[in-house]
């Protein structure tokens, strides 16, 4: 395997990221219990003890409490931020009583949200700001000078985006001085329109493949970090039964033969499927559960071993047919 994008740039080794959405309660407003601490404060070392050093974000993650126990966890071990990597996004409106639910990319918004989630995260600085979704009204050169403000206010280091295409991406590239660094996609075994994309050239099947023509070649011409949000298909593979279709059904049934031939777990298998691609991916981790978080530990491991046959195997079992 070569070595990811963003470890190219020195910014972190870290094959994994553990997405922090899932904890600080529930989506509601209030105040963080002591329960809800403990709940992350063990996933946190959880990730820690598992390898995992780089930690995913976003302000509307349990309107904001997500990012606020984590910000108590950091509290509670000295000398850890400087040790971990954490990225968080920005972008997303909520509807309000006078407004609807929108998208942000104003200069006022971007600063004031960063502002917030340093406050929250109770440090001085991000290694990463992801924009959250395209916002269709963004003015590249508003979004230029917020991140210039930013950089040169030592607030944010590094920024990216998420599930932008390609195009949205050069045109924001030609305006802010700092490289994209990150693009942040729905990718998984389940969700396999990236791969599609690029077999279905010069096929009538492409029709129907609804993902970014060229942002997988664009992100690796580019060095950009393409990270999968939604990696381990919300269980589908590791323990869930309702399968939608056939495919799905024999696609677990393969990840469950493969898990137990190689001796490892199911979500090492997914993982180290998305992990085998020649874009090294990078997976985050959703889930809030303490024992799915340690079967992701053999990732790394599973995608180095795992043979061209044994990928494609599991690609065409998730498609549910043959490739053209």
């Amino acid at each position: 395997m070569s070595i990811m994008p963003l470890e190219k740039r020195g910014i972190t080794r870290s094959r994994l990221i553990l997405g922090f959405m899932g904890f600080g309660g529930d989506w509601e407003t209030g105040e963080i219990g002591k329960g809800e601490l403990a709940d992350a404060e063990r996933g946190l070392d959880t990730a820690l003890e598992t390898g995992i050093t780089m930690f995913d974000h976003a302000d509307i993650y349990k309107r904001g409490k997500a990012e606020a126990v984590f910000g108590k966890c950091l509290k509670n071990r000295p000398g850890l931020r400087e040790k971990i990597i954490i990225q968080s996004k920005c972008g997303i409106r909520f509807a309000d009583a006078a407004n609807p639910a929108r998208y942000d990319f104003s200069k006022s918004h971007i600063l004031g949200a960063v502002d917030g989630i340093l406050e929250r995260l109770g440090t001085d600085y991000l290694d990463i700001l992801l924009l959250h979704r395209p916002d269709p009204l963004m003015e590249p050169e508003e979004v230029a000078e917020a991140f210039s403000s930013l950089l040169e206010a030592g607030k944010v280091r590094n920024f990216g985006v998420s599930n932008m295409n390609a195009g949205q991406m050069k045109l924001l590239q030609a305006y802010i001085g700092s490289p994209i660094v990150v693009n942040q996609m729905e990718m998984s075994l389940r969700k396999i329109d990236w791969v599609d994309q690029g077999v279905h050239v010069n096929q009538s099947a492409g029709l129907e493949t609804h993902f970014s023509e060229g942002l997988i070649e664009y992100c690796m011409l580019e060095s950009i970090q393409l990270q999968a949000w939604a990696p381990l298909a919300k269980g589908l593979y590791t323990g869930r039964t309702d399968f939608a279709s056939a495919a799905e059904e024999k696609t677990a049934e393969l990840v469950a033969r493969m898990a137990k031939e190689k001796e490892t777990t199911k979500e090492a298998i997914l993982l180290g499927w998305l992990m085998r691609h020649p874009a090294n991916i990078q997976p985050v981790i959703g889930t809030t559960n303490l024992a799915r978080i340690k079967n992701c530990q053999d990732a790394t491991r599973q995608a180095s071993l795992m043979t061209r046959e044994e990928w494609y195997s599991l690609y065409i079992a998730s498609r549910g047919n043959r490739l053209p």
